[in-house]
């Protein structure tokens, strides 16, 4: 007979029962900012009749997360969750509906905010062995969390728990409405138990493991870096003067030392440091941004980050083409004579400030080896010593030109005024075209870019409208009705062509006879879109029919493969294929619909309407 156990045993039983039900679906913390938070746990569950898991999300109503990689800050930062497991395959999430977001620079966004759930179905269920019944699932979950104050680190969290897979047909159900499915998404293939995590969540449990590590050294050891390092930072500042980036300024540089040197000894000298010191003021207002965004979000700033922002750089781009029309006397640029009438003539030491800054500007984007170095280590240091570093580096570059402005001997060597100023200056507008084309060419997409560009001409006809077209004897009524023409043609076509273009949401194919066919062979219909970067009217169509995300969605739902046919060059593939295969002229837009079942072909020619592509589409297919 077997003996009776005591009742605090069944107690303990069920009790670590329930402890382990509730570790199965644990929250866990996400990411936090003040009093704002969200968390996520797992739970089994069925949708539309298929098993999976639920990433369940709780959170608070000012803190959130990316719905589309165009919403995001940049692609790759929006939501994505993953699912992986013994014995099991995932499937792609299923994000519920979006909801919006008034951001500042983008407007109205997609975003999940608040108390929502992502479901991951199982796409294998059948493939479970009879031995197994729970098991173990880890969703990965990456992406970044914004307030509408300030965006935090981009994180990939994990969050996992138990399943019972005997209980599958008993998992309770759940519904809701959906996000259109992804098209173009950085969101990633979903790995299974047997293949490693992603590099960032792998580099995160490092860091997490190293964080119980001790860093040894000196206090010795320790200062004699933070000299180093400053000495250093100002060798960087030095090396700035030979970048290529800085070549276009040297001109403007040369002829305010050629003006300088006809001047007073004290003032010639004023002049000069005045123009050191807007070489350092850059560096020191950088530093004191740097710190501002280090201490309030904990993300470190360095030089170049500013060409990696497109608003930043549009700005940047046409203050180099003002100054570049400047240079060349399509515009005057003076203070009221009030002003520059003061003692010791104003306009000449804010003038030498200005260019200061302007050079300490222009340095940036070309910092060498040295330049970068000083700039990690500055990000790791108390915000006194990385400011100390940047100004430093500031100095450095000033130096050459405190001590030329210092010694006047060696501005006997530099050559008297005459016409060759002139070439030079006009020469020097023409550099700073080229090197502000090279700022675009490496920060906008292909389309933003051509819209850019063809905004600084406009720009570059309003900015010689206000000062070409009127003079300094023009009457006032007559001067100020032509400039703010020449304003208004400005903020216009600036509404018109700066803003980003919004991305399509259809995922591309490029052009490949072998896709095309291969798709015709599997039975799905094809879509293909032809088009080239000269024409407008393809724009057009692009924008009033392909960027919508219900066509998207409706052409996902229909399941066709959507090809792009880019025609823009005589020799592409796509420009030969269009006219011995689909036997056209040449003239596009054109977007042609193949249909496998009943082997027909659909042309739509020229512009048309969304209306017009689903109704083709739903006589035909």
């Amino acid at each position: 007979m077997k003996a009776k156990k005591p009742l605090f045993v069944y107690v303990i039983t069920a009790f670590c029962a329930l402890l382990c039900c509730t570790n199965a679906f644990a929250e866990t913390v996400i990411t936090k900012y003040e009093d704002q938070t969200s968390s996520a746990s797992i739970e089994p569950v069925r949708m539309n009749d298929q098993p999976g898991i639920a990433v369940v999300f709780k959170g608070t109503d000012d803190l959130h997360y990316y719905g589309t990689s165009e919403a995001a800050p940049s692609p790759g930062m929006e939501l994505i969750i993953t699912a992986a497991a013994d014995g099991l395959t995932f499937g792609n999430a299923v994000y519920p509906e979006y909801k919006y977001f008034n951001d500042p620079a983008k407007g109205e966004i997609e975003v999940f905010v608040g108390d929502f759930k992502v479901f991951v179905p199982i796409t294998e269920p059948t493939s479970i062995g009879a031995g197994l019944e729970k098991t173990e699932v880890t969703a990965t979950i990456k992406g970044i969390a914004c307030t509408s104050k300030v965006c935090l680190m981009p994180f990939t969290k994990t969050v996992t728990g138990e399943i019972d897979l005997s209980q599958m047909d008993n998992w309770p159900k759940i519904d809701f409405k959906t996000a259109p499915p992804r098209a173009g998404s950085a969101e990633p293939e979903q790995p299974t138990a047997e293949t490693p995590t992603t590099t960032t969540e792998a580099d995160t449990e490092l860091a997490n493991f190293l964080s119980g590590y001790t860093e040894t050294g000196t206090e010795e050891e320790s200062t004699n870096s933070i000299v180093w390092f400053l000495g250093l930072a100002v060798l960087a500042g030095l090396s700035i003067n030979i970048m290529p980036c800085v070549l276009p300024v040297i001109p403007l540089i040369i002829m305010r030392l050629v003006k300088q040197a006809s001047e007073s000894g004290p003032r010639r000298v004023a002049l000069g440091l005045a123009f050191c010191g807007g070489i350092i003021l850059f560096f020191a207002a950088f530093a004191v941004i740097s710190a501002i965004i280090q201490l309030s979000t904990g993300v470190a700033l360095d030089l170049n980050s500013i060409y990696r922002n497109p608003t930043a750089v549009i700005t940047l781009f046409l203050f180099i083409v003002l100054f570049a029309l400047v240079l060349m006397d399509v515009l005057t640029i003076s203070l009221p004579g009030s002003v520059a009438g003061k003692q010791g003539g104003g306009s000449g030491f804010a003038g030498s400030v200005g260019m200061g800054f302007f050079a300490g500007i222009l340095s940036t984007p070309c910092s060498g080896a040295v330049i970068g170095a000083v700039l990690v280590w500055a990000q790791t240091q108390p915000p006194e010593v990385s400011a100390a570093a940047l100004v430093l580096m500031g100095v450095g570059m000033a130096l050459p030109y405190a001590i030329l402005v210092s010694v006047p001997k060696l501005l006997d060597y530099v050559p008297k005024p005459g016409t060759w100023m002139e070439i030079f200056k006009k020469t020097g507008g023409f550099l700073l075209l080229i090197i502000a084309a090279k700022f675009m060419l490496a920060a906008l997409t292909k389309d933003h870019l051509i819209n850019v560009l063809l905004y600084s001409v406009i720009f570059a006809f309003a900015v010689w409208m206000w000062g070409t077209w009127v003079s300094f004897s023009t009457p006032q009524g007559k001067k100020w009705t032509v400039r703010l023409i020449a304003l208004a043609i400005a903020v216009v076509a600036g509404f018109w062509l700066l803003p980003a273009p919004k991305q399509s949401q259809i995922q591309w194919e490029h052009y490949d006879p072998a896709i095309v066919q291969a798709a015709l062979e599997n039975d799905e219909p094809v879509l293909i879109k032809f088009t080239a970067d000269w024409c407008t009217n393809c724009k057009v169509v692009e924008k009033n029919v392909y960027k919508d995300s219900a066509i998207a969605a409706f052409l996902d739902e229909r399941g066709f493969v959507t090809i792009k046919a880019d025609t823009t060059q005589e020799d592409y593939q796509a420009t030969v294929d269009y006219k011995a295969v689909f036997k056209e002229a040449g003239n596009v837009p054109n977007t042609i619909l193949l249909n496998p079942d009943t082997k027909t072909i659909t042309k739509l020619r020229g512009i048309f309407t969304q209306e017009e592509l689903k109704q083709a589409i739903s006589e035909q297919f």
